[in-house]
């Protein structure tokens, strides 16, 4: 069996991790100047409008998103591909509905703004283009996983 299977407290353990994994996303909207509807119930300071886009930000900090978005939707797949137990947890979050909502809002922006860059090395666009097909692939396939789960295989059952 795996590790669930033998500490049942770990599912209580991953329903308080759940909102965490959910601010990466919001963490994400939020440096490319993107808003979630719904995400945060904290107001924003009038002085933190500052108009930073995925489009004009400093290239470093564009790879770096580039880089943690394709790091998180990588582990989630894998998790949720070992263990799709974990999916009811993630569904009690509205994690379809977050999911899809942060992928309407920031797989476009940030594709468009790599597209749109001048790049001093080819590679870098490369790479980055790369990251960016991987993570939008990987957020379709646990979205897949969830909806399988929760929805799909109980019809079956």
């Amino acid at each position: 069996g795996n590790i669930f299977t033998q500490q049942p407290s770990y599912f209580s353990d991953l329903d308080e991790t759940l909102p965490t994994v959910l601010q990466v996303f919001n963490n994400i909207l939020h440096k490319c100047g993107l808003q979630c509807e719904g995400a945060s119930a904290e107001p924003q300071k009038l002085e933190e409008k500052v108009s930073v886009t995925p489009g004009n930000m400093p290239l470093q900090e564009l790879k770096d998103i580039v880089l943690y978005l394709c790091d998180t939707c990588t582990t989630l797949w894998a998790f949720l591909d070992v263990f799709p137990l974990a999916c009811q947890t993630f569904h009690k979050h509205e994690f379809c509905y977050r999911l899809a909502s942060f992928y309407e809002l920031a797989i476009p922006e940030l594709e468009s703004a790599i597209k749109k860059r001048h790049y001093e090395d080819n590679s870098v666009f490369a790479d980055l283009w790369r990251r960016i097909s991987h993570s939008r692939k990987k957020m379709i396939e646990v979205f897949h996983i969830l909806i399988n789960q929760v929805c799909l295989q109980p019809i079956l059952e």
